[in-house]
Parts: structure tokens; sequence; C-alpha cells
């Protein structure tokens, strides 16, 4: 169950990363709401896995979705470049979280 609600909270990650960019330093009402409530079940979301995930993976695994899916979604909707240095990088990101979940003494 842990492992679930930490995934979810990565994607939450993405969600209030993405709100924050679009809030315009919280002059925009909607996109400030979602960064509040997304940041507020991130973290409750995090504090639990970390109930039964050690400290270290399961902060390393939230950054890697979070970042990856912030990474994603600019370039898709938000104008950021894609290159395939960019793609091959979030996959190695990616990897390198799912080694985390792998070797997870947990």
């Amino acid at each position: 169950m842990s492992w679930i609600v930490l995934v979810a909270s990565g994607v939450l990650e993405a969600v209030w990363a993405t709100a924050l960019g679009r809030s315009a330093g919280f002059t925009k009402l909607w996109p400030t709401v979602v960064f509040g409530v997304a940041l507020v079940a991130s973290m409750a979301g995090l504090a639990f896995a970390m109930r039964g995930i050690s400290t270290g993976t399961a902060y390393a695994v939230w950054v890697g979705i979070g970042a990856a899916l912030t990474v994603l979604v600019a370039m898709v909707f938000g104008g950021e470049g894609f290159s395939l240095v960019k793609v091959l990088l979030i996959v190695g990101l990616v990897g390198c979280v799912v080694g985390l979940k792998l070797v997870d003494s947990h």
C-alpha cells in the first residue's frame, strides 16, 4: 500500500509543480488553488508512505516521479523544448526509480 500511495504522491508533485508555474506568482486563482490542494495531498501521501518505506528511497522515488512527469507535461503542454536527450534522461531517471523500488529492503 505504501508504494501505491508514494506513486500517487509523486504524480501529485507534478500536479502542484505545474500548477505553481501556471499560477503566475499566485496571481491566478485556480492554478493557485490546485497548487495548494495538490501540495498538501502530495506531502501527506509522502509522509504516509514513509511509514513503510525508508526515507531515502521514498524521497528519491517521490522526487523522481514528480520531476519526470513535470518535464513531460512541460514538453507536451507547456512549450518546453523537446529533445531526444531529454527523453533519454527521463527514461534513465525512471529506471533509477524502478531500481530503488527493486532494492528497497522493506
